[in-house]
């Protein structure tokens, strides 16, 4: 922004702000009159954000654990969604401190990350003036700020959707935000960049509330419109437990009402009836049977799998595991062999398909464990450039290198100490770090580069990969000795159509994805057929967009969107498609490898990679 483009923003602020009867069309003019009398900013003032230090983030961390634990497969989801419109994803605590970031691909991320948007960053209204986080947070609503809307002109560049995330008592409990510095991004794009983003804030509350209330009844509401997650919960006796914001609005339920124990058919005005919960009883019925919602079964444990403490070294198994692994014989089994290391050190690997469940599965692992109040620390080494991840593993000390923080960085084994390290798509980490990795695990220390002396430290690690490690090894792709080190105990996920629990998991997944629609008869054969070459992710947004455009609440086949494919397709297919789309795309490009990537959607160092391990050698590199 220039000189007099910055001048002509500082005028406008001031103009709107301070005469309340001024034109306002961006609709930001309350939050910039805060800005200005209450918080006495400038809008015209340069510089970067605020950043905790690494011992405050981890308070503030630790603080929010249970939250970003439940978030993460969301945030990871709409991150999937949003990454190659150039967004980055962050989850952000009530102080508006970004406590999870994920950025996009490309040159993006690079200027997300020189602006210090990125974990640890705060973005208060009352600090950082007019932007998504803060304003969302301090007005508690679904917020866009885009380009000149901001109240400081140096964040002109950027556009934010956000939405505030409230726990299961309906308080405020953080945000999630998305941003993009394109100068291009229209207002109507990012009006819908803004209702995905309030859809993955409603799903991250209705997780909030399911686990807070697993052991109850649980009943989404029908009637209070599509997608608001309007959840009640109630115990045997049919007395109230709890209800989410969107519940307490449509019942006009208050706190003393809930703490009262008040009746479920009072609540719903059912004139005292009552359901029969022993029963397999899905949908809710009033009189008349209009449909009031969906009931969800308190959560229990499988029998031989319960949570006992008896005795000293004796199994046992988290709800979530025992949730993840259904009833799949296989799966079982693996449960059971990791309740009984929940609290040893020995390294899991898990190995399974795209989209198996693998981040689920080692979520659920250090949830299970007494490190669960620990940080649980994850790395995608797949969508980590290789120049990258050396600092982002290791840390590194203040001016190791060119571009390096003055007061160095804290690398991701280091912020897990005391707790798990997650490393996935392992079997994508670049040979020189495979070497490092294996001295942090023999050693139990880690050195950051530029540092004298190593620092000691206590992890769990868990790795996962869908590729085929041993074959790896005896190709000399992968370290044998690091191998066997990762592979202390492991865990191989099914693909979702080999389970032996596939209509368990469409059921389960059809509650949690599309809680007020209802599948028909037709639409379970079409599921059970198709093959799911994406798996359990697949299935997953599947049925969320078929429980968003079902007409009438019920899923038929033609709601499902099932694009045609093989039966069953290898493992090693998908890695010869992979390769043989590389190739064509470097074809395309004259071996012009950064143009190659672009139209790939990927980062140079990522193509860099995938080409070394196919064995790909382009025309002409650049």
């Amino acid at each position: 922004m220039g000189r007099m483009a910055a001048r002509n923003h500082v005028d406008r602020v001031l103009s709107v702000a301070s005469n309340p009867a001024a034109a306002d069309r961006s609709g930001v003019a309350n939050s910039w009159r805060r800005c200005l009398v209450d918080h006495k900013l400038d809008p015209a003032r340069l510089g970067p954000p605020q950043t905790l230090t690494q011992s405050e983030l981890k308070t503030s961390a630790a603080a929010m654990d249970e939250l970003i634990r439940i978030a993460m497969p969301e945030l990871d989801m709409l991150h999937g969604v949003v990454r190659e419109a150039g967004y980055c994803v962050n989850l952000a605590d009530t102080a508006a401190t970004i406590m999870v970031s994920r950025l996009p691909d490309g040159d993006a991320a690079t200027t997300l990350r020189d602006w210090k948007i990125y974990t640890g960053s705060v973005f208060s209204e009352a600090v950082e003036g007019t932007n998504g986080l803060g304003t969302a947070l301090a007005e508690e609503r679904p917020t866009t700020v885009q380009h000149h809307e901001h109240f400081r002109e140096q964040w002109a560049m950027f556009s934010c959707a956000v939405a505030p995330v409230f726990d299961e008592v309906g308080r405020l409990a953080g945000a999630v935000n998305i941003t993009s510095c394109r100068a291009d991004l229209d207002r109507a794009a990012h009006q819908m960049a803004l209702a995905i983003t309030v859809q993955a804030a409603r799903r991250i509350e209705q997780a909030i509330f399911r686990t807070r209330f697993r052991n109850g009844w649980i009943l989404a509401l029908a009637r209070s419109g599509s997608g608001d997650g309007a959840l009640v919960a109630f115990d045997e006796d049919q007395r109230l437990l709890g209800a989410t914001r969107a519940a307490r609005r449509a019942l006009d339920l208050s706190d003393e009402a809930i703490a009262s124990g008040l009746l479920l058919s009072q609540a719903l005005r059912l004139d005292g009836a009552r359901l029969d919960l022993s029963a397999e009883q899905t949908r809710l019925l009033g009189r008349g049977g209009v449909g009031f919602g969906h009931l969800a079964a308190p959560v229990r444990p499988a029998s031989g799998l319960a949570g006992r403490r008896e005795r000293p070294g004796e199994a046992r198994c988290d709800a979530d595991l025992l949730r993840l692994a259904g009833s799949d014989p296989a799966l079982m089994r693996s449960v059971s062999r990791l309740a009984r290391i929940a609290d040893a050190t020995i390294p899991v690997l898990l190995q399974g398909e795209t989209g198996s469940g693998k981040d689920a599965f080692a979520r659920a692992i250090h949830a299970s464990a007494a490190r669960a109040g620990r940080p649980y620390v994850a790395l995608n080494c797949a969508a980590m450039p290789e120049s990258l991840i050396d600092a982002e593993l290791f840390g590194y000390e203040g001016g190791a290198f060119t571009g390096a923080r003055r007061s160095g960085s804290k690398g991701l084994i280091a912020q897990a100490d005391g707790g798990t390290l997650f490393l996935d798509e392992i079997g994508d980490m670049p040979p020189a770090l495979q070497t490092r990795l294996l001295r942090v695990l023999e050693n139990r220390e880690v050195r950051p580069l530029g540092a004298l002396r190593p620092v000691p430290v206590d992890v769990r690690l868990i790795s996962a990969t869908h590729r085929d490690l041993g074959a790896m090894v005896a190709d000399g792709g992968f370290r044998a000795d690091l191998y066997y080190r990762l592979r202390g105990l492991q865990i191989d996920l099914p693909p979702l159509r080999e389970r032996g629990d596939k209509a368990e998991v469409i059921a389960r997944v059809a509650a949690e994805e599309a809680p007020l629609a209802r599948l028909t008869a037709e639409a379970r054969t079409a599921l059970m057929a198709y093959p799911f070459p994406g798996n359990i992710r697949q299935l997953r947004h599947v049925l969320r967009l078929a429980g968003c455009t079902a007409d009438g609440g019920l899923i038929a086949p033609g709601d499902l969107d099932l694009p045609p494919c093989a039966a069953e397709v290898p493992a090693a297919d998908f890695e010869t498609a992979e390769r043989n789309v590389i190739a064509d795309a470097l074809q395309r490009a004259g071996g012009h490898v950064l143009e190659a990537a672009r139209s790939l959607k990927i980062s140079r160092a990522t193509l860099y990679r995938k080409m070394k391990a196919f064995g790909i050698e382009p025309a002409r590199a650049h």
